[in-house]
C-alpha cells in the first residue's frame, strides 16, 4: 500500500506544478510572477548596465533622426507628443513591453531613478511595444506608475530599433545617444545619476 502511495505521490507532484504553471500561463500572471523573481535577482546588484556608445551601422543616425518619433501618452492626459519636443533636456528612453518578465522586474528600479532626478532637466520615457495600448494602461495604473509612459504614434527611428527587450538609451539634450543597453538592469545606481547629472548640464 505505502508502495501504491508513493507512486501516486511521484505522479501527483509534477502534474500539481504543471497545473500551476498552466494556470498562471493562462491567467496572464506568469509574467508578474517571473517579472517580481527577476526583480529580486536585480537587487543583488549584479545586473549594472554596461551602457555602450552606438557601433552599428544601424545606430548612426544623425541627432535630428534620433528625435522623429511620436508619442501617444499612456498614463498622462494631453495630446500626442513629439519626441523633438524634449529636446534640450536629458532623455531616458526605456523601451519594454508589458508582457515582458524582464521589464516588469526593472520598473520599479526605474521609477525609483525617476524620483531621484529634477524632471526640468531629464526626461524620462517608457515607451510601451504592446499591441494592444489598453494592456499598458492596465499594467501601469495596477502598479501606481506615475513615470510619463507613451506607445508609439510613428514608426521606430532606426537607432531604437533592437533585437530584444527591455532596451533602454540614454540622449543628450543635443540628441546625441549617449549609451544604450539591451536586457534588463539595476539603473538606480549611483553611476547612472551621476551620468544624468553631468549630461543635464551640457545644455
Amino acid at each position: 500500500m505505502f508502495q501504491f502511495l508513493f507512486r501516486r505521490r511521484a505522479w501527483l507532484e509534477p502534474a500539481l506544478y504543471l497545473a500551476i504553471a498552466l494556470g498562471l500561463y493562462f491567467s496572464g500572471w506568469h509574467t508578474e510572477v517571473l517579472g517580481r523573481v527577476q526583480q529580486g535577482l536585480l537587487s543583488t546588484g549584479l545586473w549594472q548596465p554596461q551602457l555602450s556608445a552606438p557601433k552599428a551601422a544601424g545606430r548612426t543616425a544623425s541627432a535630428s533622426d534620433n528625435f522623429n518619433l511620436l508619442l501617444l501618452p499612456l498614463n498622462q492626459p494631453g495630446p500626442a507628443v513629439p519626441l523633438s519636443q524634449l529636446r534640450g533636456k536629458v532623455i531616458f528612453l526605456n523601451i519594454w513591453a508589458s508582457w515582458c518578465p524582464p521589464c516588469v522586474a526593472e520598473m520599479p528600479d526605474i521609477v525609483r531613478l525617476a524620483k531621484r532626478t529634477n524632471p526640468d532637466s531629464v526626461a524620462f520615457v517608457l515607451l510601451s511595444l504592446d499591441q494592444n495600448p489598453e494592456k499598458a494602461r492596465r499594467f501601469l495604473s495596477r502598479r501606481g506608475i506615475t513615470v510619463p509612459a507613451y506607445s508609439p504614434g510613428s514608426p521606430l527611428p532606426t537607432a531604437y530599433q533592437t533585437a530584444g527587450i527591455p532596451a533602454t538609451f540614454i540622449i543628450s539634450p543635443a540628441g546625441k545617444i549617449i549609451g544604450s543597453h539591451e536586457g534588463m538592469a539595476k539603473y538606480d545606481t549611483p553611476e547612472i545619476l551621476g551620468l544624468l547629472r553631468r549630461w543635464q548640464k551640457q545644455k
